[in-house]
């Protein structure tokens, strides 16, 4: 755990331009800088870089944030990750807290595993550059297989020499710990006790995390002896889970970020020819079923998967149910079948990333169209089949959670399969009844349902602060601008709070003759407690909860709290909340000054401003209720909400002429 004093020390070093300049081609637009958002494809820079603020924003996608925040994104780092990535460009040394015995015994186990792994990829490489095996068996196959040195060396390709305890001899050499290297699945036991080298004659495959961290290796044989299995790879271990990996990841990501698309495919030579056509955005399951974890570690990354099939049939079917994860999971489902006798391996070595792209853009289709026609293929006019058919793919639409892509597909499922849409939809409706049942929670017992509820309620309203050490979850891809009960209002509130929430707008005397400060933060909540009033919006409210309680914190930053703080869309509404797409020059702004200079007039007037828009929503709904009430006949009700709105148009007049309007006299 990073504590918050390096934290600190790594954010007043970084500097935004500097760390964007490394990513983006920046010009100068008056105080700030403009450059194309490197989130997303545009011609017209729409990116934002303020120097004074060390904030950024995308105003067209409206990605962005602080240093941390950018780096998190471009690079698809956690918090921590980033955090010592900045450390390290500032040559600052990271502090981390100091860790429980057993906490610092697993981490040192789990350090020693990623050590040896590292080791042992820069062995294998250095048997394939290297040693004369290497090179007349291992380097001979890649450079059959079409591969040139540099992607060779890009993907850190190695070889395992014949001997059985070659790796193990060395390692054992170097220090090693014999229990680590069976641990890491680098050397397997025999029956009798005794090791060995478990990807012995194979050319390697290091399987790197997201991170760039070697978790595993994938070993082929160049035998052709059909009892050798052709693929060993690294059993589970404490640092490798094949379920939360993806081959190529750690290469794909930036490429996945820029183009908003993930191609999927099947293997390790496909992933590699791929990046030697130029096409990098690719990530490999390696022959395996996908998982929710792998599914979740690609969202992170884009809402589109294209997949590419290379016409095998079993496969193609095969791979249909882990399809069907993926639409659940909200993501956009392309696929596309390659040309007979091709594998993206094969149609990678024959075409550029031009005519590979073009090819996918015109040949690509939807999933779920591509799934029917497949399925119809086998049905054959078979009545029963096409019913079987016709219930698969109901199945596939009602995983998909937003309701008009589901309504879009019932459309496309009702016309191929030649059905009534309504009877489609009226299906769709009932597997998705089906499936909440069948993962509803079970009800806890009636006697012991009091306690949870009470441990749940004093969680919610003893929330602890933000921990700047724990990563931050990944805000939405949309950035918040208001939640839809609030009203502009009380989004320019929110904005101060923000922004100046410890800034002082005056100071009072005690009663015991002191001298005390008044904060925004405090003068906000104070002011709307005393009306009783609150914040419209869960989001903004839970912004004036915490800049009140921590805007007396000595050092305290808002808008540097409120960017990290671990709930998604608090950060996202601060990012929105903390930057302006136009800013005033550096000469303009000594001429008319800083809006922080001039609170003491706006928070004030944004105050009145937003008990206006509170009283006016509030008299319209009431309005609404006397013509409903009078509607009913009921005018016991009626009179009732009368002498209510008399007393709220009273407070209306009050504030109308607070804030300069005309007032209108009700009759």
């Amino acid at each position: 755990m990073i504590d918050h004093a390096t934290i600190q020390r790594v954010k007043d070093a970084a500097d935004i331009v500097d760390v964007v300049r490394e990513y983006v081609t920046l010009r100068r637009a008056g105080a700030n800088y403009k450059g194309l958002c490197p989130f997303h494809n545009e011609k017209t820079p729409s990116f934002i870089v303020s120097p004074a603020k060390q904030l950024c924003k995308c105003f067209s996608c409206g990605k962005g944030g602080d240093v941390v925040r950018f780096l998190m994104e471009i690079e698809q780092m956690t918090y921590p990750e980033a955090i010592r990535a900045l450390g390290r460009k500032y040559g600052i040394e990271i502090k981390e807290k100091e860790l429980t015995d057993e906490e610092r015994a697993a981490a040192s186990v789990r350090e020693s595993l990623f050590v040896l792994n590292e080791w042992a990829r820069d062995y294998f490489v250095k048997s394939l550059h290297e040693s004369s095996e290497g090179q007349s068996v291992g380097l001979a196959y890649f450079r059959e297989r079409g591969l040139r040195d540099d992607i060779i060396r890009k993907f850190q390709l190695g070889y395992a020499p014949r001997r059985r305890d070659s790796l193990s001899s060395e390692a054992r050499a170097k220090g090693f710990s014999l229990e680590n290297l069976v641990k890491t699945g680098l050397c397997a036991k025999r029956d009798d006790g005794s090791v060995y080298d478990r990807f012995a004659t194979r050319v390697i495959f290091p399987v790197h995390t997201v991170s760039g961290k070697v978790v595993a290796f994938g070993g082929r044989t160049l035998s052709t002896d059909k009892k050798v299995a052709k693929y060993v790879n690294s059993p589970e271990s404490e640092i490798y889970s094949k379920s939360h990996e993806l081959y190529g990841i750690y290469l794909a990501r930036q490429a996945i970020v820029r183009e908003n698309r993930c191609f999927m495919v099947e293997g390790y030579m496909d992933v590699i020819s791929m990046h030697q056509s130029g096409v990098e955005n690719v990530v490999a399951s390696s022959g395996t079923s996908l998982t929710e974890g792998q599914i979740r570690l690609l969202h992170r990354f884009t809402d589109n998967i294209t997949v590419l099939y290379d016409g095998d049939a079993a496969g193609i079917h095969a791979s249909l149910r882990g399809i069907d994860m993926l639409l659940a999971e909200g993501l956009n489902i392309k696929v596309m079948l390659l040309p007979d006798g091709d594998d993206p391996d094969s149609f990678a070595r024959k075409h550029t990333a031009e005519a590979f792209q073009e090819y996918i853009n015109s040949h690509q289709t939807d999933f779920i169209t591509f799934k029917t026609n497949l399925l119809l293929q086998d049905a054959a006019g078979d009545p029963l089949k096409r019913a079987q058919v016709t219930q698969d793919i109901v199945r596939s639409i009602a995983a998909i959670p937003d309701g008009i892509t589901r309504q879009s597909y019932a459309h496309e499922c009702a016309s191929l399969m030649q059905m009534d849409e309504a009877l489609i939809l009226h299906e769709i409706s009932k597997a998705r009844k089906e499936h909440y049942r069948s993962n509803a929670p079970k009800a806890a017992p009636a006697a012991g349902a009091a306690q949870p509820a009470a441990a749940d309620a004093s969680a919610a309203t003893a929330q602890p602060s933000p921990s700047p050490t724990s990563q931050p979850p990944a805000p939405p891809t949309s950035p918040l601008i208001a939640q839809p009960t609030a009203f502009a209002e009380e989004r320019l509130l929110a904005q101060q709070l923000v922004r100046y929430a410890s800034h002082t707008l005056f100071t009072e005397t005690a009663d015991d003759g002191t001298e005390q400060s008044v904060n925004v933060a405090t003068y906000i909540a104070d002011d709307l407690a005393a009306d009783g009033l609150t914040m419209q919006s869960p989001v903004y409210a839970r912004i004036l909860a915490d800049a009140a309680a921590h805007a007396m914190d000595p050092h305290f930053d808002s808008l540097s709290y409120f960017l990290s703080h671990p709930e998604a869309d608090v950060a996202a509404a601060a990012m929105d909340l903390g930057t302006d797409r136009y800013q005033l020059s550096t000469g303009q702004q000594k001429q008319y000054g800083d809006e922080a200079d001039h609170l003491q007039d706006i928070v004030p007037r944004l105050l009145n401003d937003f008990k206006y828009a509170y009283i006016r929503n509030e008299k319209l709904a009431l309005e609404r209720k006397i013509q409903d009430a009078a509607a009913r006949g009921d005018m016991v009700l009626c009179m009732d909400l009368m002498q209510q709105y008399k007393d709220i148009s009273a407070v209306f007049a009050a504030i109308s002429q607070a804030t300069g309007d005309k007032v209108v006299r009700q009759p």
